[in-house]
């Protein structure tokens, strides 16, 4: 009999409410799954065996499972996230809260659609880092397990990109969905300000994190963004004649962008006007001052939540530490303001109706991923400039507070992923999903980690 492991959390879910399966059984597979590739990759700080087979039993006995779109699906839900009965890890013991007395609201709406949390995965202290690791464990990218798989939701990707889940929820502070996506070859959708209940530390780092998810597919994307922004799944529409902004300009000064990155985004140019789109190069102003702005977020976040959790400072990573202190700085002389964010926001859509176009395409990395290695034990600089260096196109947007998606486009020499980046206007997350979806049309990637063995597909769930 085959595995569910390989199916997609849409085939999953119709398989589950056509009664072709029971959620227990696609869970026992995926949990199977996991005990063989997390030893490898060390996605998740917990799986929960037991108690997502009990869930999964719950689904099972309902009446009618007509209405949950997500019936039987296994998730993963990253470890910043409260879960009922769970500690909320915050990437490493010392950074860890105690259990949560309840579901966060996302997750409430994930389990409320039918889905079950197998496992909470592992992300860096705090959710600073563009790497995935601690003391514990370091987190590896199923495509290369040499290179990391980004951050800060790295578990979430290796997760998926591994087939431990068809779907991760993830969160997305700086570029935290879209940076691993890019890694390890998924769709990662970030959604604007107030798309998604947000409630994650002290302001959710001034507003700028958003709940999303990374997935293999744009269907599945789309379908789990629905449950998240509690709307009606829909079925994506074909977007009429659009036109698109093309740019491989870096937001931050001095940051080269490789060949392989600036190939990927002459290939989607090539597929979006395929598809009967127009492209034209335009650059986004980037001023100077955005770089600096997003630093001092960037540091002011750490900080306010180190406080808001009444964290033992000594007992964090010295980058952690170091990355917190700076944020009592910038907080001290003033330099985190919302009137700079607004200011940005403002200047941000007024790049769509000033040049015309309706969505933005940029390289999602400007580099390959860094190595797979204890990040956590290296000093604060390396890791800063680490993640800077091959990360640079994400945080603009989390500024801005507009939707932003990843979409893999082809691979890199070296046997890694390769992906752009779409931004739009407030409220256009639908559209880029629709727009990925004629990238995925055009030109489909691998599903999985081609280093992972081929899983069959469920007879009769295609």
């Amino acid at each position: 009999m085959p595995s569910w492991v390989g199916a997609s959390a849409r085939q999953i879910a119709r398989a589950v409410r056509r009664g072709d399966t029971t959620a227990t059984r696609v869970v026992a597979d995926h949990l199977d799954h996991i005990a063989i590739a997390d030893p490898v990759v060390s996605a998740f700080r917990t799986v929960r065996a037991g108690a997502a087979i009990v869930e999964a039993e719950e689904v099972d006995v309902l009446e009618d499972l007509s209405s949950l779109p997500l019936a039987g699906v296994p998730i993963a839900i990253k470890e910043n996230t409260a879960i009922a009965g769970s500690p909320i890890w915050n990437g490493s013991a010392a950074a860890r809260t105690p259990v949560a007395a309840e579901d966060h609201e996302v997750v409430r709406r994930l389990r409320g659609a039918g889905a079950v949390a197998v496992g909470i995965t592992r992300m860096p202290e705090l959710a600073l880092f563009g790497m995935t690791d601690d003391e514990t464990a370091v987190t590896r990218n199923p495509w290369r397990t040499d290179r990391t798989p980004g951050g800060s939701s790295g578990g979430a990707a290796a997760a998926v990109a591994s087939g431990m889940v068809p779907v991760a929820h993830g969160t997305d502070g700086l570029g935290s969905i879209r940076i691993p996506a890019a890694c390890c070859g998924l769709v990662g959708l970030k959604p604007g300000s107030d798309v998604v209940p947000r409630e994650l530390g002290v302001d959710g780092w001034f507003g700028l994190t958003e709940h999303g998810v990374l997935a293999t597919s744009v269907a599945d994307a789309a379908l789990v963004f629905a449950v998240l922004a509690g709307r009606n799944p829909e079925k994506l529409v074909e977007p009429a004649r659009l036109k698109f902004a093309v740019s491989t300009r870096s937001p931050v000064t001095g940051i080269r962008t490789d060949e392989p990155n600036r190939e990927a985004v002459a290939t989607a140019s090539k597929l979006l006007v395929g598809a009967g789109h127009d492209v034209t190069s335009v650059d986004p102003v980037y001023p100077v001052s955005l770089g600096l702005k997003g630093m001092a977020h960037w540091f002011a976040a750490a900080a306010g939540d180190v406080e808001f959790d009444a964290l033992d400072r000594a007992a964090l990573q010295p980058r952690s530490r170091r990355h917190a202190a700076l944020g009592d700085w910038v907080n001290r002389r003033g330099y985190v303001r919302q009137a700079d964010r607004d200011a940005w926001r403002q200047r941000s859509i007024d790049f769509f109706t000033d040049h015309g176009v309706d969505v933005l395409v940029t390289p999602a990395l400007a580099a390959a991923p860094p190595a797979a290695e204890q990040w956590s034990a290296r000093s604060w600089r390396a890791n800063t400039m680490t993640s800077l260096r091959y990360a640079p196109y994400a945080a603009p947007w989390n500024l801005a507070g507009l939707p932003a998606l990843v979409v893999p486009v082809g691979m890199r020499p070296d046997g890694l992923p390769l992906g752009v980046q779409l931004v739009g206007p407030p409220g256009s997350e639908t559209l880029l999903l629709a727009i990925a979806g004629q990238f995925e049309l055009a030109a489909p990637w691998p599903r999985y980690a081609r280093s992972w063995p081929r899983v069959e597909d469920p007879a009769g769930t295609a």
